[in-house]
């Protein structure tokens, strides 16, 4: 797995606690040259599975900038035929010429952040798009990619449970192959934190309720606490993470994980331009290592197995985390069917409240 940082934006949304920023040409070059001479020096005869272009909004650089990158990767990693290559995008900033080139590029999953199809919310969110654009950029996509994701939000300031059921009516006309939701949190440092914005929790347990019953009525298939697809369509790449595959992260502020060692790049971009790689190393523990097995798993709603944790720690999961599998079952958030443990629908809800459980 390979995940590669495009710290750049038009525009810095008011929600927004990613590393990013809004950049110059100049800049966007110096960039694209530091992230493919670190990808040089970290070459590696791995096979990849998946890539995955994140940012920011990775779709404000050029067509011949991204083709530098993935070409890198192709020199200096095994890259398999049938490999999940994903970029995000946003609405306004491709057009059909753009995402011909996408797609001739090798990119074979789109990512589109569309948060909202309200106009109000999404300039309250301070997105460089509207609706129409959102609505035209998604079926001007289905022409290039088989394979369409949209980001959703709920629990923004003024948005109503009737402006989420009008977003899900336009996810069942659009009839995109994934759906990424995910409740609006408050961080420092973003403009909202400075505002003393709020995020009604009651609200938005209504909604999360609400989108979880009515998104699988569509055909979309809740596979993570946040993520639903069709059939065959879950995101591999997220779900590497999720069952603790090993991954590089290229870029600034970007991780790695090697099974053992934990990596992350500085997050500062002339820092990152300047001295392409400044490392810092953590050591997973064991005792760090199955609790990560555990709360990240758990996010899936297939769960985790016992077994695998056996082979994998060398003890029963049971030995390790009873007391913990125990309350929560008491709870009703956790289930344990055979050599599955999983999160209820009340767990998939409350999820925060059990992973903190799981820290030992």
């Amino acid at each position: 797995m390979i995940y590669i940082h495009i710290p750049f934006c038009e525009k810095k949304c008011n929600y927004c606690a990613f590393n990013s920023k809004i950049s110059d040409e100049p800049e966007k070059n110096s960039y694209v040259d530091a992230l493919i001479k670190e990808i040089n020096l970290r070459s590696d005869n791995s096979d990849v599975e998946t890539i995955y272009i994140g940012g920011g909004t990775p779709t404000t650089l050029t067509l011949n900038q991204l083709e530098k990158i993935i070409c890198a990767v192709e020199k200096n990693f095994s890259v398999e035929t049938c490999a999940e290559i994903t970029i995000e995008a946003n609405p306004g900033t491709v057009d059909k010429n753009y995402l011909r080139g996408l797609r001739d590029l090798g990119f074979n999953r789109l990512s589109l952040g569309v948060q909202s199809f309200d106009d109000a919310l999404l300039k309250i969110l301070g997105r460089i798009h509207d609706a129409l654009t959102a609505v035209k950029t998604i079926a001007l996509a289905k022409n290039f990619f088989d394979n369409v994701s949209i980001d959703l939000m709920y629990g923004l300031p003024n948005q109503t449970l009737n402006h989420l059921r009008r977003d899900v009516e336009q996810v069942k006309s659009l009839d995109v192959q994934h759906v990424s939701i995910y409740g609006l949190e408050i961080e420092e440092g973003t403009k909202f934190f400075d505002m003393g914005v709020a995020v009604d929790e009651n609200i938005c347990a209504d909604m999360y309720e609400f989108i979880t019953e009515t998104l699988p009525a569509l055909g979309y298939n809740r596979y993570e606490i946040s993520n639903f697809a069709k059939k065959n369509f879950a995101s591999r790449h997220n779900c590497g993470y999720w069952t603790g595959k090993n991954y590089f992260g290229f870029g600034a502020g970007a991780h790695s994980f090697d099974g053992k060692f934990r990596t992350s790049n500085v997050r500062d971009v002339a820092t990152y331009i300047k001295n392409n790689r400044s490392i810092v190393e953590e050591i997973v523990t064991r005792q760090a290592a199955m609790e990560e097995f555990c709360f990240l798993g758990l996010r899936m709603t297939d769960g985790i197995s016992a077994q695998i944790f056996k082979s994998k720690f060398g003890a029963s999961i049971f030995e390790i985390f009873g007391t913990v599998i125990d309350k929560n079952q008491r709870l009703g958030l956790i289930n344990v069917v055979a050599d599955k443990i999983f999160l209820t629908k009340r767990g998939m809800a409350l999820g925060n409240e059990v992973f903190a459980d799981f820290l030992l």
